[in-house]
């Protein structure tokens, strides 16, 4: 079988026994055409060394290929030559220790206190607005996840302590702070939960006009409508309350381990990264902090 014959092979592999889209499969051949092109002429892909596909991964790499289209060609040569491992046409796959550079994550946008107390400032009494008014105030005062917000029953928030029970990541409980502006919210709501059907909801804190736990989608989907009503510049989600929260505890109290705990994070590195500090304010703290930070930042 020719090298041209293996790709083609190669292709039906990832369309039928894979079922993988068209457009995957599209891209996959395309980075290995784009390897292949990149060959000494009397070089065929199925030939290729360890040290030929890191040369020419790294070429890529100067001529500006982004760490997410270096990732995208090495998962297709990875495929490829196991895909010939598998069939007996290769004995070692060239690529397998391979590594693409790492690709930085997109840092979330939060939004500013003034845009959250616009998107906010509901005035709807129906059950309804009170029900997402009391969604969002909740998102917004303790940081939960989508999940986490989702699951909570009526016995999980604990109004005398002004604390809420939350089951995050892992099955792991803990104890997260509630506002009293959000507190408000969820009487306002538990005050008219009753004329909603309930039959199918049980014990759960928010429920749907149909009487069921109000699902993931909906509370997306509800979230997205408000943002839309408010006129918000951003896409409003859950996510977007969870970072502006932690954006805002982080940038008052500087706590970094607090906001850790409020999060639900297991490992520090995530606050971090989630949370993102611009460096100004991270030179401000330490040079007020550090015993030997006194120096002109000005004239490095």
């Amino acid at each position: 079988m020719t090298p041209t014959d293996w790709q083609a092979t190669f292709s039906q592999h990832l369309s039928s026994e894979r079922q993988l889209s068209a457009y995957t499969v599209r891209n996959y051949l395309f980075e290995l055409r784009r390897v292949e092109d990149m060959l000494a002429e009397s070089t065929h892909l199925i030939e290729v060394t360890r040290d030929q596909l890191q040369s020419i991964l790294a070429t890529l790499h100067r001529k500006g290929l982004s760490p997410r289209s270096l990732s995208l060609c090495l998962s297709a040569l990875k495929q490829f030559f196991d895909f010939l491992l598998r069939e007996g046409a290769v004995t070692v796959n060239p690529a397998q220790t391979l590594s693409a550079p790492k690709q930085n994550k997109p840092l979330p946008k939060n939004m500013d206190v003034d845009a959250v107390s616009h998107l906010l400032s509901i005035e709807g009494d129906d059950p309804l607005s009170l029900r997402d008014k009391a969604i969002m105030e909740l998102f917004y005062s303790s940081g939960l996840r989508l999940a986490e917000l989702a699951s909570l029953d009526c016995v999980d928030i604990k109004f005398d302590q002004s604390e809420v029970k939350v089951m995050g990541k892992g099955s792991k409980q803990r104890v997260v702070p509630i506002g009293q502006v959000a507190l408000t919210a969820i009487k306002a709501w538990l005050a008219c939960r009753d004329q909603l059907p309930c039959t199918e909801a049980g014990d759960a804190l928010f429920v749907s006009s149909q009487g069921k736990r109000l699902s993931h989608r909906s509370i997306q989907a509800r979230m997205a409508k408000w943002g839309q009503e408010q006129a918000m510049a951003v896409k409003v989600h859950p996510h977007k309350l969870r970072h502006s929260f932690a954006t805002h505890m982080l940038e008052s109290s500087q706590d970094l381990r607090a906001v850790q705990e409020l999060l639900g994070h297991a490992n520090l590195s995530t606050t971090q990264i989630y949370t993102s500090l611009d460096f100004q304010h991270l030179a401000k703290v330490y040079d007020g902090a550090h015993p030997r930070a006194k120096k002109d930042r000005g004239k490095e």
